[in-house]
């Protein structure tokens, strides 16, 4: 029985021993991209730190807004946490602009950390005609929306940074969406589009096997797992893309909680061994704390805003 002091420590939902069974951690899009990717070894190494299972839950459909929505509308008791990519900050710019109710809202969050921020890459297969984002580009000229590219859905992190490129280059191509990266690789990979831009996680271990071919990123330097693929902007077209994954919860989550997820990502992150395991994937640590984080997803928020706002309605 807890005396009057500890009862009164207590904050909402929390418990003073947090956490005393599994986490669950909401993934929204199918394994085999970059946030599953990103996903797996951080929450082993969430599980061993706070010494409780952390358990991954792929939560596909509507570019990543059904699983946002759902890690939104969770009960506030640091149970349930998000891992998301930068697509969080698209989905109720969509909705607005679509004139259809937000599956959430971003103030029914509150960030936790960044673990990685990468520019997004433009792959094709192995054995396209196009060895340049020159040649890609001029092909697309000669032949308007000839060239198809997927992504992971209508105003996700790979349809954004397509549309950017378009709108830069000036040329038209033709979108098919898929329900997450994991499913637009495989199509690019057995031919059925021709293009598309992913985090370099989703597409580095196929690049390496010789099935695919990297043209270009969406960033302003050079790749580490990556280092000869050029940027966009160096090639002469003025598109810039991060998809960053980050880690949320409910807004109402108590403060205690968060402190301790916060804590735990530190540590996580000050660690070499994962440091080196998110290098293996392709997607280096690039570590915020919350405070820092929540900084910059104001700023990144209010530039993909623009971005979103750019390219219009698209149904």
């Amino acid at each position: 029985m807890l005396g009057a002091t500890a009862a009164l420590g207590l904050s909402g939902y929390a418990m003073a021993q947090y956490p005393e069974r599994p986490i669950t951690m909401i993934v929204p899009f199918p394994p085999g991209g970059v946030a599953d990717t990103v996903a797996r070894p951080l929450a082993d190494a969430l599980s061993k730190d706070l010494g409780q299972t952390v358990i991954i839950e792929n939560k596909a459909g509507a570019g990543g807004a059904i699983g946002i929505g759902s890690a939104a509308n969770a009960k506030p008791d640091g149970y349930t946490i998000l891992l998301s990519l930068s697509s969080i900050s698209i989905m109720p710019e969509a909705d607005r602009i679509l004139e259809r109710k937000p599956a959430y809202q971003l103030n029914q969050f509150k960030p936790i950390a960044r673990i990685t921020a990468d520019p997004t890459v433009l792959v094709v297969q192995a054995d396209a005609p196009w060895k340049t984002v020159q040649e890609f580009i001029e092909a697309a000229k000669k032949n308007p929306e000839d060239i198809t590219y997927g992504s992971s859905g209508i105003y996700g992190t790979m349809h954004v940074p397509m549309e950017m490129l378009s709108h830069a280059a000036d040329v038209k191509l033709t979108h098919i969406p898929f329900t997450g990266a994991g499913p637009a690789v495989a199509s690019l990979l057995g031919g059925h589009v021709e293009a598309l831009a992913t985090g370099p996680a989703s597409a580095l271990q196929q690049i390496k096997a010789g099935k695919l071919r990297a043209l270009a990123h969406w960033g302003d330097k050079p790749l580490s797992s990556m280092p000869d693929v050029p940027s966009l902007s160096s090639s002469g077209y003025d598109a810039r893309f991060i998809q960053w994954s980050g880690v949320f919860v409910p807004a109402n989550v108590p403060p205690e909680v968060v402190d301790t997820l916060n804590s735990s990502l530190s540590r996580i992150a000050a660690n070499p061994n994962f440091a080196q395991t998110m290098l293996g994937i392709g997607s280096p640590l690039d570590y915020q704390d919350a405070a820092e984080f929540d900084a910059y997803w104001k700023e990144d928020a209010k530039a993909i805003a623009q971005a979103v706002n750019k390219m219009g309605k698209i149904e």
